[in-house]
C-alpha cells in the first residue's frame, strides 16, 4: 500500500531535517508511531497525505507517486483517497458538526454528496455518541468531542489510507478504546490502511505494528 525511500524534507531555515531511509505499510495493515515530541511524525504523515511537498525521494501510495504530483493533485489525490485525523481538529469553526463531518464532499467536485453520504454521518456520529449534537457548533463542544467529530470526518469518505495524529489525546479512557474500535472496524470494512501516531503506550498491543521514529534517526545518523 506504502512504499517510502529515501524520503528527504527540511523546513524552511533548516532548523528541522527528517531523513527516513525506507518504510513499508502493507494493504489493510494497521501501524502505529511513536517516538519523541519533535522527531517528525506528524511531518510524516503531512507528507504521506500531500499536505507538505516532498522535498526529495520516493512518497508511493498504492501506486501513485506523491512525490510527483502537483499540489492541486495532490489535493485531490488526498480527498479521495485518504482520511486525516489532525492532532489539532481543524474544524470549521461557522460550520455545525452535521457538515464538519461532511466537509470532505464540499472540498471539491471529486467526490458526490448524497442521501447515502447524509445517512453514513448521521450513523457515525451516533457510533461516537454525537447524535445529539450534529446541530451544535465547534465551540458548543467539549475537546474530547471535537476530536470525536474530527474522527467522523475522517471516515465518511471511506478512504483506503487512514492517518490519526493523537487520535485519541483528547479523550477519556472509556472513549479511547472506543474510538480505536470504531478506526479498526472502518479500516478492516473497507481494506484500509492505518497509520496512528500515538504516544499512549496502553494502546500499542492493538497494532499489528509499531514503528519508533528513534530508530530512523539511527538509521539515517549511520
Amino acid at each position: 500500500m506504502i512504499a517510502v525511500s529515501d524520503l528527504g524534507f527540511t523546513y524552511p531555515g533548516g532548523a528541522f531535517h527528517l531523513t527516513i531511509p525506507a518504510l513499508q505499510v502493507a494493504q489493510g495493515e494497521r501501524l502505529a508511531i511513536v517516538g519523541p515530541s519533535g522527531t517528525g511524525k506528524t511531518t510524516l504523515l503531512n507528507l504521506l497525505s500531500g499536505i507538505v511537498e516532498v522535498e526529495s525521494g520516493v512518497v508511493d501510495i498504492a501506486g501513485s507517486r506523491v512525490d510527483r504530483m502537483s499540489a492541486t493533485e495532490r489535493r485531490a489525490f488526498r480527498i479521495r483517497q485518504i482520511g486525516f485525523v489532525f492532532q489539532n481538529f481543524e474544524l470549521v469553526e461557522y460550520l455545525t458538526v452535521r457538515d464538519n463531518i461532511l466537509y470532505p464532499y464540499r472540498l471539491s467536485d471529486v467526490l458526490r454528496l448524497d442521501r447515502e453520504v447524509r445517512s453514513r454521518a448521521e450513523a457515525l456520529a451516533g457510533a461516537v455518541g454525537l447524535a445529539d449534537k450534529l446541530g451544535r457548533y465547534p465551540q458548543a463542544l467539549s475537546q474530547g468531542e471535537k476530536q470525536r467529530v474530527a474522527i467522523c470526518r475522517a471516515l465518511i469518505t471511506q478512504p483506503r489510507l487512514l492517518l490519526a495524529d493523537e487520535a485519541t489525546g483528547n479523550l477519556d479512557p472509556a472513549n479511547k478504546g472506543a474510538i480505536l474500535d470504531l478506526l479498526f472496524a472502518q479500516a478492516k470494512a473497507h481494506d484500509a490502511t492505518l497509520i496512528a501516531v500515538t504516544h499512549d503506550h496502553e494502546l500499542l498491543p492493538r497494532f499489528d505494528r509499531v514503528v519508533d521514529f528513534l530508530d530512523f534517526r539511527a538509521a539515517a545518523d549511520a
